[in-house]
């Protein structure tokens, strides 16, 4: 990723987008960081924000207009926000309290200000807070009479001296009763200092023959000025906005006298747009706090219960229904930077590879997302590049491509025409979890397709090479699906039957000319099985693999087979095409297994009922996290014996494997008739374990295969260490990436496991022998 597409990322995620409020505001007050200290009685936090923005804060804050209210989002839900009387509230409140405020320093660079109106005393705020030497010259008696002229009922005289003196105390001096009244004072003026400006809010605005121009440019609004230095600015009814043209006149002079562009960079001065989304889906509606004494406006009680009807707008859709975006404690655009700053270290430590590697790629973001920023790509692309380069740390995936590796196997993988057939109309590719979970139910599928789909249907067990590619091993990726392309070839193209939603997406985008179709859809056609009796009680909850987002044929189909055999559905509210992962896509349960559980914890907390799912991994998670969770198989194709499915306990990653490999033989001796070879290379031991050991194998992700190659390599090589107290003998063996280590002792038909552990150490040297 380069600074181009760093930026482009960053500007798809609106998080940091002005609320329309301040957007709105001239002068760009924050007025959501306002109203949420206002809300919580922090008076003194909600008058800092005000100070931050505002000049003359005292002033201001009372006579403020606030344009803001007029695209404040409540008043879609209710009535707008009273910010105008909230910060004047605010300012009466902490009026007492001291303010400073720290100047830069001191110039020896004079300018003039002309006028005692918000705009000329803005320009000597802000210049004065510069640290130029400014003196504000007005034909009044007494600086601010036109304040108090402008706004009686708001401003006493008293508030407008406490500001002309904190403006006397940044160096400002004051001249009133001046002659302004010739061309030729105008001229003084310029020959005195090194910029002028000329408010026409004053109370007499000088005859100058100044035009309306540009506020805060000067008076030809580009290119040399006709008489250097000269500004002017303060002809607008709002006070915020003469307020915001002293503000831009100040900088204006400011860059004119350090010789800069006048007008680079400046894009962001005033009210802008603003593309910050809000849902207000489910809020409800509320007038705006009624007040006891209109003509004194809200006392602090009032405020406060005001001030809490605010929205607090933000976008942050993608965060309320993502607990990975939620986990890692920001959002989207922070997240670009995080990985970009991850992708380009060349040493050091490379702290987002989790976050990289804990996104399950479903796309909820994307969906959700008014500006579909898909956090899935940019994840992806992080993790291809990582690999690219050497930075993928082996532990985020190494268990999931030995799974896929076993999956890949002679002791699993097979591809034949159906039995007494050379050709196939179709080809049935129930995929690696559906078999490791329910292998008796993918033998049942099996021979109903064969039963009603004619010219034959081949049958091919394997994995899709799905691990390889959430992993970011394209060429690993590419090396699976060639593989399967070259065995479908083989069989003569027939029709791929799936019933992975995850298989169905992977070859439907990378292997289009399969034309791919879903069980569902087929069973859906071709008419219910016999067997499929099941009638739950109440209703059941459907629970969308996030793999079907973008497949509303899929998810169709289900709901049609639920209807033909009269089976009562609710939809949940994060489905179709904004449902929820279980935890097991894109990995998320190899790289953080602890993330994995919170999201299928939190899927399952979307309805009381019993879900029912079309994916293996996804009924397997929802059960494991505790949620009573069926397959549509349950539904379809019963057990006999008429057991609760949805009280079925997941299979643990040893047995899953032993499934698959059980189910391949088994599907040898029923439809091909053939006697499957015994592996070899595994030979299985006696082990036992106590229940709470299993749980910590299960957890560890150790296989019992694993433990028994740590044990047959122990016994053969004799290499072991025992503990002095208990007699129990260590092993270890390092068959791949990871070493095993196994505490355990022999019995007389087997041997006793006490504890395993893995790491990606490697241990040098000889061990000590028993």
């Amino acid at each position: 990723m380069d600074q181009t597409e760093l930026r482009q990322w960053e500007h798809r995620c609106i998080q940091e987008e002005l609320p329309p409020c301040t957007a709105t505001c001239p002068i760009h007050v924050d007025v959501r960081a306002f109203l949420a200290h206002l809300r919580c009685g922090r008076w003194a936090e909600a008058v800092k924000i005000l100070h931050k923005a505002m000049p003359l804060p005292g002033v201001l804050g009372r006579i403020c207009d606030a344009p803001c209210q007029q695209a404040c989002n409540r008043q879609n839900v209710g009535e707008a926000i009273q910010i105008g009387e909230l910060e004047r509230v605010c300012v009466r409140h902490t009026e007492g309290e001291q303010r400073r405020v720290m100047p830069m320093p001191q110039k020896d660079i004079a300018v003039a200000v002309v006028g005692g109106g918000l705009s000329s005393l803005t320009v000597a705020w802000d210049l004065a807070r510069k640290g130029y030497r400014v003196r504000v010259f007005t034909p009044e008696d007494k600086i601010g009479r036109v304040l108090r002229g402008q706004s009686p009922q708001r401003l006493s005289l008293a508030v407008i001296d406490r500001e002309i003196d904190l403006l006397a105390s940044l160096g400002v001096c004051f001249e009133t009763t001046a002659d302004l009244s010739s061309v030729d004072a105008g001229r003084r003026f310029m020959e005195t200092h090194a910029a002028v400006y000329v408010g026409r809010d004053a109370a007499t605005p000088p005859p100058w023959g100044i035009d309306a121009g540009s506020p805060g440019l000067p008076e030809n609004a580009g290119g040399t000025p006709t008489r250097e230095g000269l500004f002017a600015g303060g002809d607008h009814r709002s006070p915020v906005w003469r307020a915001a043209q002293g503000r831009w006149a100040a900088t204006s002079m400011d860059r004119w006298l350090q010789k800069v562009s006048l007008t680079a960079g400046r894009e962001k001065e005033g009210p802008q747009e603003t593309r910050l989304y809000t849902n207000l889906d489910g809020i409800a509606p509320l007038a705006a706090v009624l007040m006891a004494q209109p003509a004194t406006g809200y006392d602090e009680t009032e405020a406060l219960a005001e001030a809490g009807r605010c929205l607090q707008c933000q976008c942050l859709e993608c965060v309320k229904v993502c607990a990975f975006l939620e986990s890692f404690g920001s959002y989207p655009k922070r997240y670009v930077r995080e990985i970009y700053n991850n992708e380009s270290l060349v040493l050091g430590e490379r702290k987002a590879n989790r976050l990289i590697n804990s996104c399950s790629l479903c796309g909820l973001c994307e969906a959700v997302c008014p500006h579909d920023f898909a956090m899935q790509d940019l994840c992806l692309a992080a993790r291809q590049s990582m690999v690219v380069r050497g930075k993928m740390p082996p532990s985020a995936h190494d268990f999931a491509l030995q799974d896929m590796a076993f999956s890949q196997s002679n002791r699993f993988y097979m591809a034949r025409h159906e039995p007494g057939r050379a050709t196939s109309r179709y080809l049935f590719f129930p995929g690696c979890q559906l078999c490791a979970s329910s292998p008796q139910q993918v033998r049942r599928v099996y021979a109903y397709l064969r039963e009603n789909l004619s010219d034959g249907v081949a049958l091919m067990l394997g994995c899709c090479g799905a691990p390889a590619h959430w992993s970011g091993r394209q060429e690993r990726f590419a090396d699976e699906l060639a593989r399967w392309e070259t065995d479908w070839i083989d069989l003569g193209r027939p029709r791929p039957i799936t019933a992975c939603a995850t298989c169905l997406s992977i070859f439907q985008t990378h292997l289009p000319e399969a034309d791919t179709i879903s069980l569902w859809e087929i069973l859906a056609d071709i008419g219910l099985p016999a067997s499929a009796v099941y009638r739950p009680h109440v209703p059941l909850a459907i629970h969308d693999p996030c793999t079907t987002r973008e497949a509303p044929a899929v998810q169709g189909a289900v709901r049609r087979l639920l209807s033909q055999m009269n089976v009562a559905a609710e939809e949940l509210v994060l489905g179709r095409d904004k449902t929820e992962c279980c935890g097991f896509g894109g990995l998320m349960q190899n790289a953080n297994p602890a993330l994995a559980r919170k999201v299928a914890e939190q899927r399952g907390r979307r309805s009381e009922r019993d879900y029912l799912s079309y994916c293996a991994m996804c009924r397997d998670n929802l059960a494991l996290a505790g949620k009573r969770s069926l397959h549509l198989l349950d539904v379809l194709f019963p057990e006999p014996d008429g057991a609760d499915p949805a009280g079925r306990p997941p299979p643990g990653w040893s047995q899953r494997r032993e499934n698959r490999q059980r189910l391949r033989s088994d599907l040898q001796r029923h439809f091909w008739h053939e006697s499957p070879e015994a592996d070899a290379n595994h030979q299985p031991i006696t082990l036992q374990m106590d229940p709470e050991v299993e749980t910590l194998l299960e957890t560890r992700r150790i296989l019992k295969e694993d433990i028994e190659k740590v044990l047959r390599h122990a016994e053969t090589s004799g290499q072991t260490f025992r503990h002095r107290d208990t007699g129990h003998l260590l092993a270890c063996f390092r068959p791949y990436q990871a070493a095993f280590w196994v505490e355990y002792s022999p019995t007389d038909d087997g041997f006793q496991v006490h504890d395993a552990y893995a790491h990606r150490m490697e241990v040098l040297g000889g061990h000590e022998t028993k």
